[in-house]
C-alpha cells in the first residue's frame, strides 16, 4: 500500500466509499489512531450518510483491537464530538463526516483530549503512516457503549446563549436534509422562537442534492421560501453543520464575511474586553466593529488549525471565518454551527433590527467581492505575477499575498489542495471601486 493512502488530506480524512475509504482502511485508521495518540476512551458519531455506520463500526473494532474503549454516540454534528470530547472528558473523538462533498464520499474528522486537533503534522501524516503500513503496537480488547449527549448539548447552547436572551421571532431553518434538524429538534422546546422547518428530515440518500449552503443552487429553495412568508431571518446548514450560513428577512444570502463582524458585534456587546481573531481574506468591517465597541483584533492565517492555537494563546472568545466556520472558547475553541444561530437570534432580539439592516450598513461601508476561484497552471507563479502588477506595494505574506491602498484592498492565496487561486477584494464604501479592481485582478489572475 505504500505510505500513501487517497483519503488523507491536509485537515482530515476524505475520499470515496469503497474505492478510498472502505472498512478495511477505517479499521486500521483506529488502530493507527490509538498507537499515535495514546488514548484509551474515545467517542465516534457520523452524520447522514449511508456509509457510516460500516465504516464506526470498523473504526471502533480498530480501536478496540488496540485496547480502547468506545462511545458511540450515532448520528450527529461534528461539533457534538467536540462537546464530548472535552465535556465528558474523553482522550479524543472521531467525527464520520464528508461535509458538503459529494453522496458517494466520507471521511473523518480527529481530535485529542480537549477537542485539539488532528491535522497535517499535529498526527495526522503519522495516522497515515501507520494506517497504511499496517504494523501496530498497541493490542487488546476495548469495549463499547451508546451514549446520548443530545441533552447535555443542550444545555451547553443554553448556558451560552439564554432563551431569556430571545424574542418570539419567525425563523426559517434549512438543515438540507443533514443533521442539524436532529439537534434543533432536541434545542427547538427549549426557546421561545417559531421555526419554520424546511429539508428537514435526515437523508443520505440528498434527495434535494448535498447540502451546502454556499453554492446558489444548493440554497435557491431557502430563498424561494423566504420571499413567501414573513421571516425574521433565514438560517441553514451543510450536512455535519459545522458551518451555518444566514440570509436577511428577503431571502438575500449573507456574505460569510459580514457574519464574523455581526457576531464580533454581538459578543462584544454583551463583553467589549474580549479578544477576536479574523482571518485576512477580508477585514476591515471586522476591524471597525471590533474597534468600535472596544474589543481587541488579531489577525491569523485562516484553516481551524492555527485559528483554534491562536485563539487558545490569545485568550480570545471568538474566532471568524469568511468561509463560515466560526470557533467559539465557550466551545473549546472548536467551530459551532448552532452558538452562531443562537447569537444571531440574540442579536436580532436585542437590537430590534432586521438581520437586512444589521447587515445593509456593513455592505455599504465595504463592498466585497466575495471569495471568486480561479483553477490556474501554476499557483506561485500566478501570485508572482499579480504582485508585480503593483510595484512599490508592501505586500503581507501571511495567507498568500495581501496588497493594501488607501480605498481598496485584496488578498489572494492558493488552495492547500487543488490548483487554485482565491480572490477577495473590498473597498471603503466604493462599490464601484471594488467592482473594477475585482475585473482586473481576474484579468491577470486568468491571464
Amino acid at each position: 500500500m505504500g505510505k500513501h493512502l487517497a483519503c488523507f488530506k491536509a485537515y482530515d480524512v476524505r475520499g470515496i466509499v469503497p474505492d478510498e475509504l472502505n472498512s478495511d482502511i477505517a479499521y486500521r485508521i483506529g488502530r493507527a489512531y490509538a498507537d499515535e495518540t495514546g488514548a484509551h476512551k474515545v467517542c465516534i458519531g457520523y452524520d447522514i450518510r449511508l456509509s457510516g455506520p460500516e465504516l464506526y463500526d470498523a473504526l471502533a473494532r480498530g480501536l478496540n483491537d488496540a485496547g480502547v474503549d468506545v462511545v458511540h454516540l450515532g448520528l450527529i454534528g461534528t461539533e457534538m464530538v467536540y462537546f464530548a470530547t472535552a465535556f465528558y472528558g474523553y482522550d479524543g473523538g472521531i467525527m464520520i463526516t464528508a461535509s458538503h462533498n459529494p453522496p458517494q464520499y466520507n471521511g473523518m474528522k480527529m481530535v485529542r483530549h480537549e477537542s485539539r486537533p488532528i491535522s497535517g503534522d499535529t498526527g495526522l501524516l503519522a495516522i497515515e503512516e501507520l494506517a497504511a503500513k499496517g504494523e501496530f503496537t498497541r493490542t487488546g480488547a476495548g469495549t463499547r457503549e451508546d451514549k446520548d449527549v443530545y441533552g447535555d448539548f443542550v444545555q451547553h447552547l443554553l448556558a451560552i446563549v439564554p432563551p431569556s436572551d430571545l424574542k418570539p421571532l419567525r425563523i426559517l431553518a434549512d438543515p438540507g436534509n443533514g443533521a442539524a434538524g436532529v439537534a434543533m429538534d432536541a434545542l427547538l422546546p427549549h426557546l421561545p422562537v417559531q421555526v419554520e422547518k424546511l429539508r428537514w428530515e435526515p437523508d443520505g440518500h440528498f434527495p434535494h442534492g448535498v447540502p451546502n449552503p454556499i453554492l446558489e443552487e444548493a440554497r435557491a429553495m431557502t430563498v424561494e421560501a423566504l420571499a413567501t412568508g414573513s421571516y425574521d431571518f433565514g438560517v441553514a446548514w451543510d450536512g455535519d453543520y459545522d458551518r451555518c450560513f444566514f440570509l436577511d428577512e428577503t431571502g438575500q444570502f449573507i456574505e460569510g464575511y459580514y457574519i464574523v463582524g455581526l457576531l464580533a458585534q454581538a459578543i462584544l456587546s454583551k463583553d467589549p474586553s474580549q479578544t477576536i481573531i479574523y482571518d485576512p481574506r477580508l477585514m476591515w468591517n471586522t476591524l471597525d466593529i471590533v474597534e468600535r465597541l472596544g474589543g481587541r483584533a488579531v489577525v491569523c492565517k485562516s484553516g481551524h488549525a492555527f485559528i483554534k492555537e491562536k485563539m487558545r494563546a490569545e485568550d480570545a472568545v471568538y474566532g471568524g471565518e469568511m468561509s463560515a466556520h466560526h470557533y467559539f472558547k465557550d466551545h473549546w475553541y472548536c467551530d459551532s454551527g448552532m452558538i452562531p444561530f443562537l447569537l444571531i437570534a440574540r442579536l436580532v432580539s436585542q437590537t430590534g433590527r432586521s438581520l437586512g439592516d444589521l447587515v445593509g450598513a456593513m455592505i455599504e461601508a465595504y463592498p466585497c467581492s466575495g471569495e471568486v476561484n480561479s483553477v490556474v497552471e501554476d499557483v506561485p507563479s500566478t501570485l508572482a505575477r499579480v504582485e508585480a502588477a503593483y510595484p512599490g506595494v508592501p505586500v503581507n505574506r501571511l495567507d498568500g499575498i495581501t496588497l493594501e491602498f488607501p480605498e481598496w484592498r485584496f488578498n489572494l492565496r492558493g488552495s492547500n489542495t487543488e490548483p487554485v487561486i482565491r480572490l477577495n477584494v473590498e473597498t471603503r464604501g466604493d462599490r464601484a471601486l471594488m467592482l473594477a479592481k475585482t475585473e482586473e485582478l481576474l484579468a491577470l489572475i486568468r491571464a
